[in-house]
């Protein structure tokens, strides 16, 4: 009796303990030996881009292409780290320029992707927003602590030291590679004091008191593909004139009389879109809100968020650099100048007139950029809702829907008309320009 109630006990004790292990998900021993990246969600992705969000908000000197040039090599970053993981690997380095990567990834050792993602981003945002406030950097601290936690009692210390010492090998290599396009420390230097406008009327001029060229020399820094230069460049845009038959004079009367008849609606779409800095994540920082609203209502997981992110990434800060480069060859006036000068000298426009040449339009190239990759990966006729400014005050920010990538473009590049900033070719020509660079980053990873 003793023999056979001690062995229903050490049966009994062996089943508990099987159970317990199998409902216990902080046992280590079982995580699997090997993971890929496809199995685990996009919530780092998400929470870390939707932080930046913030951040790109309230840093001084994010202005756009600052903006894009951060989300550039941050999203760069992700994708190096998690695609090794991947049975059918595909770097880019030795695709972009001047980028050959190689890693301290251990083949055959195990990884936590979502570690390694949660440590390439912090570091990534640590170096590109180290002059945050105090509060904003805690956050930065305090979110990658947040998953740190999250994770610690799903995996062995050693796979997490090994995720870390990884990721940050990752991240220091890129930083490194980042601080010799031209556009470091950009931020701190937004208004180079040297650079001196053109004379002549048919150049542009500052259009408010005081006011100094934002990035001039944006355009000479190196994009990730040289491509986004050699085949985006759009036509000129119309020659100076007075005379009122001129393609020149008709553009600045176009203007005039939308502004001067526009709807409620339209100036909803223009201040929509506006993404001045300071008060908004900029226009790129709307790209990066849109991607990852879909990218968080469509499940995606971590390799395809870090995928995407990373093309989005390369056609955002490549769009900056090639319209900088248009904007400062060509030097083209805003139309409050033109108005002003020819038909009407107390005519103001609906939105403030950025600091910068008018052609081609930034919100128009980025934003056709942006449609491309996003068909890409949804595919032609997605409607979506951009819930971008659903929490802002100072502006309508009701959600808005649509149809198709393209809708949503049209509709931002149109609203630099309504606002009064832009003439026709810069925002038509400038979506053209966008939707060119949008195909070569697609190129690059198929």
């Amino acid at each position: 009796m003793f023999k056979k109630n001690s062995l229903q006990f050490s049966l009994l004790l062996v089943l508990v303990l099987f159970n317990s292990c199998e409902k216990d998900p902080s046992n280590p021993l079982l995580e699997p030996e090997f993971t890929s990246p496809d199995t685990f969600n996009s919530e780092v992705v998400v929470g870390w881009f939707n932080l930046i969000k913030v951040l790109t908000t309230e840093t001084p000197g994010f202005t756009p292409p600052v903006a894009a040039r951060a989300f550039g090599y941050t999203g760069v970053a992700l994708y190096e780290a998690i695609q090794v993981g991947m049975e059918n690997k595909t770097s880019l380095s030795g695709k972009l320029n001047d980028f050959i990567l190689e890693t301290a990834y251990i083949e055959g050792a195990q990884y936590h992707w979502p570690t390694v993602a949660n440590s390439t981003l912090a570091s990534m945002t640590k170096s590109f927003y180290s002059n945050a406030s105090v509060a904003n950097y805690s956050s930065i601290l305090a979110l990658e602590k947040q998953f740190n936690d999250q994770f610690s009692n799903t995996i062995a210390n050693e796979v997490t030291d090994r995720s870390i010492v990884f990721a940050n090998n990752i991240a220091d290599k890129i930083l490194l590679w980042s601080s010799t396009d031209g556009g470091f420390g950009a931020q701190f230097n937004n208004f180079p004091s040297e650079y001196e406008f053109l004379p002549g009327v048919e150049f542009w001029k500052p259009t408010a008191s005081g006011q100094k060229a934002l990035q001039p020399y944006w355009g000479s820094n190196r994009p990730f593909l040289s491509l986004n230069l050699e085949n985006t460049t759009p036509a000129d845009p119309p020659t100076y004139s007075t005379d009122a038959e001129s393609l020149y004079y008709k553009r600045a009367m176009e203007v005039y009389e939308v502004v001067n008849n526009v709807t409620e609606a339209q100036t909803i779409i223009a201040e929509f879109w506006s993404d001045d800095p300071q008060t908004s994540a900029t226009p790129p920082g709307h790209s990066i809100s849109i991607l990852n609203q879909l990218i968080n209502d469509t499940n995606f997981d971590l390799f395809a968020s870090s995928e995407a992110f990373a093309k989005l990434a390369i056609g955002i800060n490549d769009a900056f650099i090639s319209c900088w480069k248009v904007k400062y060859d060509t030097n083209y006036p805003r139309p409050v100048t033109v108005i002003n000068n020819q038909i009407d000298p107390n005519w103001v426009t609906i939105l403030d007139t950025p600091p910068f040449p008018e052609y081609t339009s930034g919100h128009s190239v980025q934003s056709g950029a942006l449609a491309e990759i996003l068909i890409s990966l949804f595919g032609e006729n997605y409607a979506f809702t951009d819930r971008t400014h659903e929490n802002r005050t100072d502006i309508d920010g009701t959600p808005r829907n649509y149809t198709s990538f393209i809708h949503m473009a049209e509709e931002a590049a149109a609203s630099r008309l309504y606002g009064g900033i832009h003439f026709k070719e810069g925002i038509e020509l400038g979506l053209t320009q966008g939707y060119q660079i949008g195909k070569n980053v697609i190129r690059v990873f198929n």
